[in-house]
C-alpha cells in the first residue's frame, strides 16, 4: 500500500511523482508536498486496583482491538495538552498529572492511506476517589465501544494483548520495566 496522487492537485498534470512515499513533486508546475510524520499521544492508565485500563476501539483501523486512550495532536497543541484533551474526550475523565514514558514510530492506515506517526506515551495520575477510575469512564461512542481492565504481571502478558498498535506494545514494555524492578 502506498500513498499516491495520480494528478497534481495544483495544475492537474498527470506527471506528478511520488518519491519514496515521502514527497510528491510535479515537474510541470513545481508543486511539492511532503508526507511529514504526525504526532500522536497515548496514555497508560493504572486503576486503583493496579490493573491497566484499555479502550476497545469502535472504528478502523483495528476496530475491536485494545488501545490506550489517545489520538492525534491538534495544530498548535503540545503533546502534553493533547494527552489531557484526548483522555478527557475518549474516557470522560482527566488525569491530575501525566509523566512522559517514551516515544515510538507507528504506521496508522486509515481508509487506505498510510500515515506515519510518532506516538508519545505518558502515564496518567489521578487523584484518589471513592470509585475506581474505570467506573468513572464514559467512552466517546465514535471512538470507544467499552473499556477493559487487565492486570499486567509480565512482559509475556503485554505480548499476548490484542493491541491495535505496535507502538503501544513497546510503550507498555518500557512502562513495565520502569515500574516492576
Amino acid at each position: 500500500m502506498s500513498n499516491d496522487f495520480l494528478i497534481c492537485p495544483k495544475c492537474q498534470s498527470k506527471n506528478i511523482q511520488n518519491i519514496n512515499d515521502r514527497k510528491w513533486f510535479c515537474p510541470d508546475c513545481g508543486f511539492d508536498l511532503y508526507n511529514n510524520v504526525a504526532a500522536a499521544v497515548g496514555l497508560i492508565i493504572e486503576d486503583t486496583d493496579g490493573t491497566l485500563i484499555f479502550e476497545i476501539r469502535a472504528k478502523e483501523p483495528r476496530k475491536g482491538f485494545l488501545a490506550l486512550p489517545g489520538g492525534f495532536c491538534d495544530p498548535d497543541e503540545s503533546a502534553e495538552q493533547a494527552a489531557f484533551r484526548e483522555c478527557r474526550e475518549e474516557t470522560g475523565v482527566e488525569p491530575s498529572s501525566i509523566k512522559y514514558i517514551a516515544s515510538f514510530p507507528n504506521t496508522y492506515i486509515y481508509k487506505e492511506i498510510k500515515y506515519k506517526t510518532c506516538d508519545l506515551f505518558f502515564s496518567a495520575e489521578f487523584t484518589k476517589t471513592e470509585k475506581t477510575i474505570i467506573e468513572q469512564m464514559q467512552g466517546e461512542e465514535s471512538e470507544v465501544t467499552g473499556f477493559k481492565s487487565i492486570r499486567i504481571n509480565s512482559i509475556d502478558d503485554i505480548d499476548n494483548l490484542p493491541l491495535a498498535f505496535e507502538s503501544a506494545h513497546k510503550a507498555l514494555k518500557v512502562w513495565f520495566s520502569q515500574n516492576h524492578k
